[in-house]
């Protein structure tokens, strides 16, 4: 009797080994379909590597050199003074573009960046690296440099000067006459007279000296 009743019973056991044995089959299946999905002519392609020789070409080489004259897009540097800081061959005194005051404040930042190390935050020459054995650049405050146009700080930043070298590859151009700017400025602020200072401010200099308390009498 007891064998008849368990004869009748649902085998679940089995039904859950058809169940994962369907799904075997599906998951293979779907693998089966994404496998079939993807090609392989890209990987078996003839192509040449980078530097690998041929005779295809009467030069030996698989890649081709670049085209003469062609120019990156954005890179058709064709504004002598912009890009040179010269103008028919000649250092220019121009700035290519109007300098504001946000000009000279991004100036003054980028030139603390890169050239107080050497230059220190005056323009003198003694920066931090010079004071421990670099070779001392000039100061901007000699009377050659305080000539000098603005090109001529300009066309160093790019192409180096003596010890110094090119920072076009750090600073892009627009930034390198915004340095060439505050440079200005560093040196008029060692050279300036009361003339220099505008109307209005000269008066608030002169109210400021005469209230300071005179020093003790010799």
């Amino acid at each position: 009797m007891r064998s008849e009743l368990n004869s009748g019973r649902p085998r679940f056991g089995l039904g859950r080994e058809r169940f994962s044995s369907a799904w075997r089959i599906a998951g293979l299946a779907a693998v089966a379909l994404m496998l079939f999905g993807c090609r392989l002519d890209m990987h078996l392609q003839p192509k040449y590597l980078p530097y690998q020789p041929t005779d295809f070409f009467g030069d030996g080489r698989s890649e081709r050199p670049p085209v003469p004259g062609t120019v990156a897009r954005g890179h058709l540097r064709v504004d002598e003074l912009m890009f040179t800081g010269e103008e028919n061959g000649v250092a220019s005194n121009r700035f290519p573009f109007p300098i504001t005051r946000a000009d000279l404040e991004r100036g003054r930042e980028r030139y603390n960046i890169y050239c107080t190390p050497c230059h220190d935050y005056t323009g003198s020459g003694n920066g931090m690296i010079v004071q421990r054995g670099f070779p001392h650049p000039p100061s901007y405050h000699i009377q050659r440099l305080r000539d000098a146009p603005v090109g001529h700080f300009f066309e160093v930043m790019t192409n180096g000067f003596g010890a110094m070298y090119s920072y076009a590859a750090r600073v892009t151009p627009q930034d390198r006459w915004r340095i060439a700017a505050y440079i200005r400025v560093l040196q008029l602020s060692q050279d300036a007279t009361i003339q220099d200072v505008p109307d209005s401010e000269r008066q608030k200099l002169t109210q400021s000296s005469a209230a300071q308390p005179a020093g003790p009498a010799q």
